[in-house]
């Protein structure tokens, strides 16, 4: 028996032609796939996933960084400066604010700036470094390591006394020590004969010892017109014995290392000895000083002054 369902052919396709699709199959809804959004830092969003009869847009914030308002309209990202507005089921649009005004922060750089080049070019005081006083003639000046303990444990007699001496005042009488160690009396040096008493700076060093040298080389002179010679320094009596032996001094010398009797000629510059020289006569009486004075030119002008003083 023959089915009354009547059957039907699709026609053969024409050359060229793209056959058309069953409308059982073009009927059926097609789905489409949307990727997720990459969100900025900041601000945390979900992917929007679409279906078929409508959208839905899925959005999620940190707690304490994006605040979304009660309709959903806007989201603000506090720390970014993004705004994304849009309305439900539509694409969200992110608008860019306008960055920090550049005066409100340059302030803050500029005075720690300020601050950094301000210490940076501060320089040390000079008066607060200790400097070393150099001689003129190139000699190393002798320093005490304690000047004021020694200066206050000097005794009242001598803090009172005269601190130089001029023309026609006597040679201070005091006792000093000379190269063996051996105390000496000044006012005894000049009890019989005049002295010429010259200090140096320093022992064996090159400008005292060309001083100490020149008196050397003319000592005889001096001891011709009836005038002895000596050496005054702070230096100690066993540098002085070296440094004698060493030149081949023919006179003594006479250590003073607190500068007492220095200090009584007015040839103490703080912690050091003015280079100088006295001159003088029978009894004690000074007839010539030159203070300071040049080494080489030392010698030549004491002898000067005696031989003026004999005329």
């Amino acid at each position: 028996m023959a089915d009354p369902t009547p059957t039907t052919t699709a026609p053969a396709p024409v050359p060229g032609q793209t056959p058309r699709r069953s409308s059982r199959i073009s009927s059926k809804p097609k789905l489409e796939f949307v990727p997720p959004r990459r969100q900025k830092r900041g601000g945390k969003a979900g992917a929007a996933n679409t279906t078929t009869g409508g959208r839905t847009s899925k959005q999620g914030n940190k707690r304490g960084a994006d605040e979304i308002d009660g309709d959903g309209d806007t989201d603000v990202k506090e720390g970014k400066g993004d705004v994304v507005s849009g309305e439900e089921g539509g694409d969200a649009k992110k608008v860019k604010l306008p960055p920090p005004d550049e005066d409100t922060a340059k302030p803050a750089e500029t005075s720690t700036l300020d601050a950094a080049n301000s210490q940076e070019n501060q320089s040390p005081d000079p008066s607060a470094q200790p400097v070393q006083a150099v001689d003129g003639d190139g000699d190393v000046p002798m320093t005490d390591s304690a000047p004021a303990a020694s200066s206050s444990a000097a005794p009242p007699s001598l803090a009172a006394a005269k601190t130089t001496v001029d023309i026609g005042d006597t040679l201070p009488s005091l006792t000093v020590k000379n190269e063996k160690g051996e105390n000496v009396e000044t006012s005894t040096l000049v009890v019989e004969k005049g002295v010429v008493l010259f200090l140096v700076p320093k022992a064996d060093t090159p400008g005292c010892t060309q001083q100490a040298c020149g008196f050397r080389d003319i000592w005889q002179e001096f001891t011709t017109l009836d005038y002895d010679v000596y050496c005054l320094s702070a230096d100690l009596p066993t540098a002085q014995s070296k440094w004698q032996t060493k030149k081949q001094l023919p006179y003594q010398l006479l250590s003073d290392p607190k500068r007492v009797l220095i200090g009584a000629l007015g040839a103490a510059e703080g912690n050091r000895t003015k280079r100088c020289h006295f001159v003088f006569e029978k009894g004690g009486k000074l007839i010539d000083k030159k203070i300071p004075v040049k080494p080489v030119d030392s010698p030549r002008l004491a002898l000067e002054a005696i031989k003026r003083a004999k005329a």
